[in-house]
């Protein structure tokens, strides 16, 4: 719980009751790795905070499994759309390690959002880097080439110690032969 304050706190100011009120509103849950956090078909109904721990989103095609995003500690999450549409959705989130997550029902951050007039100020951050995120990973796919993509991913993330290969692999739009053949020439070029 201290890790959800702190991360709250580092957004907007609150008063005690107020951060006590927001605070109660969220549930802790213990993953394990590859745990699902949320089932492809699923309603969401939830927001997470990723306490400890990370997540992949992972989309299906008929014939492998993709990992959209890559998300750590520190990061409120959920699938947005469908969340908002109402539909079920169309991506799984899984735990890549062991994990610690805080949940809050939609109707609660809503609730919240209304009577608290900076936690909807939070909510408007969270989102607001959350696209700056998906902006600068949906400009990485068109300007860089793949080893570029993984040597910037290398330098501004943990991902490649947390993440297993092939999962990065999908993650980075290469097979995994071809991720072996760019760690490999990287190696030899150091």
């Amino acid at each position: 719980m201290d890790r959800l304050k702190a991360y709250i706190l580092s957004k907007i100011n609150l008063s005690k009751e107020e951060l006590r009120e927001i605070l109660q509103a969220f549930e802790y849950k213990a993953y394990k790795k590859d745990q699902i956090v949320v089932q492809k078909g699923q309603y969401v109904t939830k927001y997470y905070y990723i306490a400890k721990g990370g997540v992949r989103f992972v989309t299906d095609t008929p014939s492998k499994e993709i990992t959209a995003g890559l998300i750590f500690e520190n990061n409120l999450i959920t699938e947005l759309e469908a969340l908002k549409s109402g539909l079920p959705s169309q991506l799984k989130i899984v735990t890549i390690e062991e994990s610690e997550i805080f949940s809050i029902e939609q109707p609660k951050m809503q609730e919240l959002y209304k009577k608290i007039q900076k936690w909807e100020t939070f909510g408007r951050l969270v989102i607001e880097e959350a696209f700056i995120i998906i902006t600068k990973m949906i400009i990485s796919f068109q300007e860089m080439d793949a080893e570029k993509r993984y040597l910037n991913l290398l330098q501004n993330s943990e991902a490649i110690q947390r993440v297993p290969l092939k999962q990065l692999s999908t993650y980075l739009g290469i097979t995994p032969n071809t991720l072996s053949r760019i760690r490999r020439k990287i190696a030899d070029s150091h």
